[in-house]
């Protein structure tokens, strides 16, 4: 092989060298690539945006004074089954009936089915009424014209308070005040809500306030006249009726008002109208009416809040209102029929209990089923029965209007 000169030789490993710098680069580039790439994704990865969290409701600006409302879209947020609070814990679960006729209150229990106390009270006892701290039950003897309070936790009957026409009894959501619907004088009276001494006196111009339900925010309350077919909205904070209504029904007489979860229907039971006008309470708008039977009465939130038991006291039935269908879907009739009136749902949900008004009885009725699971014996006239205790956080009053 012939001998390369220094100067060839230069020149080869000069060509090697650029041979392999250019691989190199090449393999770099690649290399690179690779990493950009890879790069790219790890950094799509860490820069992809994470869904964000669902919007908390906004705080409702309720009544100052007012327990906060736990869910906007539902005002009985805290009534499910069995969560009763540490006031009432401890009672023992029983039924309250006022008897209208024979001025006296049965005592049922709700495992036996069984009246094991008839308590003497003032003259003609409408309503039996949980105070707004749930500690005290408050007989409204309305022609005896006095408060008889019970303690629910060891049935021990008080020493009557005077008060004036007390056909029925609320409190206002901030537990400031009482409010008696003075039906005959024509009056709602804001009282102390623990001496019930008069604090101030609205009048009104229509006949015969008797129920009532307060607003979600607990700004306003809806009450109904009996007598001559009207509505009144009033402002709670300055205790003074705000708006006022004839129904447009001829005869009509409006009962029970109680109202939708969500806060955005009331619903107002009439008996002669045969049942239940809905209306905007915000807007206090033209009411439009919902047949559900005749002589429809009293108004019962289920306790998962999806329906709503209609006593219908002129027929011996019970209408059940779906809330988000927004129809009535079942009717339970009683058997052998009856007055269905006021009442309540009991603690767990399962039983709807209702007083047989013009029967001198009271009806167990499960809210499965519809099927009737007592008919009890009582005095005469069985009117606003509670059932008591029952799960919230306080009492609006009624026979048991709880939030």
């Amino acid at each position: 092989m012939p001998t390369r000169t220094r100067t060839q030789r230069n020149l080869s490993l000069t060509r090697r060298t650029g041979v392999l710098l250019a691989a190199g680069a090449a393999v770099a580039a690649a290399l690179a690539g690779c990493g950009t790439e890879q790069g790219d994704r790890e950094n799509k990865a860490l820069t992809t945006k994470v869904p964000p969290e669902p919007a908390k409701p906004k705080a409702v600006p309720g009544l100052p004074g007012m327990p906060p409302v736990l869910d906007p879209k539902d005002v009985y947020a805290a009534d499910r089954p069995g969560k009763l609070s540490p006031v009432v814990k401890d009672f023992p679960s029983r039924v309250y009936v006022p008897n209208t006729n024979s001025n006296t209150v049965s005592v049922i229990d709700p495992k036996t089915y069984e009246v094991i106390d008839t308590i003497k009270v003032g003259v003609q006892p409408q309503h039996v009424v949980p105070s707004w701290d749930m500690k005290t039950l408050w007989v409204n003897n309305n022609r005896g014209h006095t408060l008889t309070p019970i303690d629910p936790k060891t049935g021990d009957v008080g020493k009557p308070v005077e008060v004036h026409d007390p056909y029925n009894l609320y409190f206002t959501p901030n537990g400031k005040y009482a409010v008696v619907m003075a039906s005959m004088d024509r009056e709602l009276v804001f009282r102390d809500p623990h001496t019930m001494k008069r604090l101030k006196t609205e009048p009104v111009s229509c006949y015969g306030v008797n129920h009532a339900d307060f607003s979600l925010d607990g700004r306003y309350f809806i009450v109904s006249c009996e007598f001559s077919g009207e509505l009144l909205k009033v402002d709670t904070e300055k205790m003074k009726v705000v708006g006022q209504q004839k129904l447009p029904f001829k005869g009509a007489m409006p009962q029970d008002v109680k109202m939708s979860p969500d806060g955005k229907r009331f619903y107002v039971a009439d008996m002669m109208a045969d049942g239940m006008w809905v209306l905007d309470g915000d807007t206090f708008s033209k009411p439009k009416l919902l047949p559900t039977g005749k002589g429809c009465h009293g108004l019962y939130v289920s306790r998962d809040s999806r329906e709503m038991y209609v006593s219908n006291r002129g027929e011996g039935s019970v209408s059940v209102f779906d809330f988000t269908r927004n129809k009535l879907t079942k009717k339970w009739h009683l058997p052998n029929g009856g007055s269905p009136d006021m009442g309540g749902v009991s603690a767990d949900g399962k039983i709807l209990w209702l007083s047989g008004r013009y029967d001198s009885e009271v009806y167990a009725i499960d809210t499965r089923t519809g099927v009737q699971l007592a008919r009890i014996p009582v005095g005469g006239g069985p009117h606003g029965l509670a059932v008591y205790p029952q799960p919230g956080r306080y009492s609006l009053g009624h026979t048991g209007v709880f939030r």
